[in-house]
């Protein structure tokens, strides 16, 4: 195996608990192409075997803590055997969810997600991309999957060298697969979809909304109803807005596969929509916004803020006296500190008493490792008006 040399600073990051050593203190770079190489600090003390990716800002990923260890088809079959018995139970409640979310469950830059008898994987660098064959042979050995798809159309990949593509690993996948989740059925579109075909990381959450809606209700982002859908179980009329038509037309298919009725479908700028309701003094008692990330990056976020301010002030200024409101962001750049900081601000220029009733995160099986910041995205609050 390739070995390579990191700084003092570099060996903190793993000491720390956090997996990724970038360019900068890599003191000696392997002499090969990507792959497992070992690493050692300065002194030439072993810290463990991790993922090369020579294009890399991150250049290594630990895999790792033994030097010695060899990273075969064994090594994978057992950790993918770890990270699937956290799951174990979730197909009791669903039959989408998360097998492996990367660095949270110690398998850096891994995704493998299952949508009934299917899976969808990411490799997202250039180090993984080297173990492909093992991976996908002990997916196949532990699972019996019908079929196995690569979603590697992410930017991420661009920067490790690697190609943008879709593509059949084995079997065969279908366009669309029906989700069951907490007695609600959607349709996920494994090939062209968000994500991996669905969002699969806010599904407590939606369970969340389902059990406290109530009322007239709105769902701004909508996208293909997910929220909608679980809203409209308890709640009188459910207004799903979105600013594509294509994406209602899948929203109005999959109410209609629920047999709900209770739905109207709203093509607008969710802000333009909130402002709107707003002049018209309307009032909903349940309302949940789900925005795509505003801050995509670091420089974006002072206006990222702005935005999600203006979103949940409106929103705040819309419920009815004893109304609910789940709001979400999936901006890493927004911290938990900022996110509830900035609704701190909207609830104080609202002129309503605002009560912070849960502050919620994303679903079990998406993990956030505690000393790695990035595994965990998703901030949500649920805030109830007093009056």
């Amino acid at each position: 195996m390739l070995s390579a040399t990191v700084s003092t600073k570099g060996a903190r990051r793993w000491a720390g608990g956090h997996p990724w050593i970038y360019r900068s203190d890599v003191l000696v770079r392997p002499a090969g192409d990507a792959g497992a190489v070992r690493v050692s600090d300065q002194r030439g003390k072993p810290l463990g075997v991790a993922l090369w990716s020579p294009r890399s800002e991150i250049s290594l990923r630990l895999l790792d803590r033994d030097a010695d260890a060899t990273i075969d088809g064994t090594w994978w079959y057992a950790s993918i055997a770890r990270a699937i018995a956290r799951r174990t139970g979730l197909d009791r409640e669903t039959n989408a969810y998360r097998l492996v979310h990367g660095e949270g469950d110690l398998l850096p830059s891994l995704v493998v997600d299952r949508y009934d008898q299917w899976l969808v994987v990411q490799l997202m660098s250039a180090g993984l991309e080297q173990f492909r064959t093992e991976i996908i042979d002990a997916l196949r050995a532990q699972l019996q999957p019908a079929g196995i798809l690569a979603r590697n159309d992410v930017s991420l990949r661009a920067k490790e060298g690697l190609g943008n593509d879709v593509e059949l690993l084995h079997g065969t996948v279908p366009d669309e697969i029906e989700v069951h989740e907490n007695g609600v059925r959607y349709l996920a579109a494994p090939w062209r979809g968000q994500k991996t075909g669905a969002f699969l990381d806010q599904r407590e959450n939606r369970a969340l909304v389902g059990r406290v809606a109530r009322g007239r209700a709105l769902d701004c982002f909508s996208y293909h109803g997910s929220f909608a859908l679980h809203l409209a179980q308890r709640a009188d009329h459910v207004t799903a807005l979105d600013a594509s038509a294509h994406a209602l037309t899948r929203a109005e298919e999959n109410f209609r596969r629920n047999g709900l009725a209770n739905g109207e479908f709203v093509e607008a700028n969710a802000f333009e929509y909130l402002k709107a309701k707003e002049r018209e003094r309307a009032q909903f008692d349940t309302i949940v916004l789900d925005p795509p990330a505003f801050a995509k990056t670091r420089p974006a976020l002072p206006g990222a803020l702005r935005g999600y301010k203006e979103i949940n002030l409106r929103a705040m200024r819309l419920l009815s006296p004893g109304g609910l409101l789940f709001t979400a962001s999936c901006s890493f750049h927004l911290s938990k500190p900022l996110f509830l900081e900035m609704l701190e601000e909207a609830a104080a220029d609202s002129g309503r008493h605002i009560v912070l009733r849960e502050i919620r995160g994303q679903s079990v099986d998406h993990p956030e490792l505690l000393t790695v910041p990035e595994t965990g995205y998703i901030k949500g609050a649920l805030l109830e008006a007093l009056d």
